[in-house]
């Protein structure tokens, strides 16, 4: 009985966060946005982005290329030594044509809710392009809407990912954790001066992207 509640509630959270999610597969349909928000994913050792980076990566240049956005943002993972999604991000959308003064980096993503808040708080995003895939699409917009943007959705699911039923079975436990940090007003780890996202991008890059011969 016990699995049953705890399942019933994890689906019931899981449709409460759907209910307003505006999620676009084509690319055509989907509106303009100020900006296109990456959220983070893994990257290799070698600095290139996992297959599902990869695919939002290249789901927020195509927006960008269709001149659906004028920006992106792209929010990760840097907080040690020796792992850096923002900058890998960053040098995959300039080595493919994205000038350097609009890629805006978020070095401090840790989780979704991170990137979410930061993108209205540090970087003062009013709306916003979500380019990830649609499992996690979902969590990623009701983070949106409770950090005070709106934000619609363009699913980047380009290939079958090799752990696809972990990561459905994983987002239905983060879909619940994200309706409790909502709750209780969980704020990001870390925040920091403004950066406006109307203004050059490279006000939000480091030594090492500005030192980088790819720009």
């Amino acid at each position: 009985m016990s699995l049953l509640v705890v399942g019933a509630a994890l689906g019931g959270a899981r449709l409460w966060v759907r209910r307003s999610a505006s999620i676009y597969r084509a690319l055509d349909a989907v509106p303009r946005g100020e900006v296109a928000i990456v959220p983070g994913a893994l990257v290799w050792s070698d600095g290139t982005p996992s297959p599902a980076l990869e695919d939002r990566l290249a789901a927020a240049l195509d927006l960008y290329r269709a001149g659906k956005v004028r920006r992106i943002l792209v929010s990760g993972d840097h907080g040690r030594v020796g792992y850096d999604e923002p900058n890998a991000m960053r040098a995959w959308l300039v080595r493919r044509g994205v000038p350097s003064g609009d890629v805006f980096m978020d070095h401090a993503g840790l989780r979704t809710l991170d990137t979410m808040q930061r993108a209205a708080r540090v970087f003062g995003v009013r709306d916003a392009v979500v380019c990830t895939q649609e499992f996690h699409l979902p969590r990623a917009l009701y983070l949106a809407r409770a950090a005070g943007f709106p934000a619609v959705g363009y699913a980047a699911d380009r290939r079958v990912y090799a752990n696809a039923d972990l990561d459905a079975r994983r987002e239905l436990l983060a879909t619940a954790l994200t309706l409790l940090d909502t709750w209780i007003g969980r704020a990001p780890r870390f925040l920091g001066p403004p950066v406006p996202i109307q203004g050059d991008a490279r006000a939000s890059h480091d030594a090492w992207t500005r030192e980088l011969v790819v720009r």
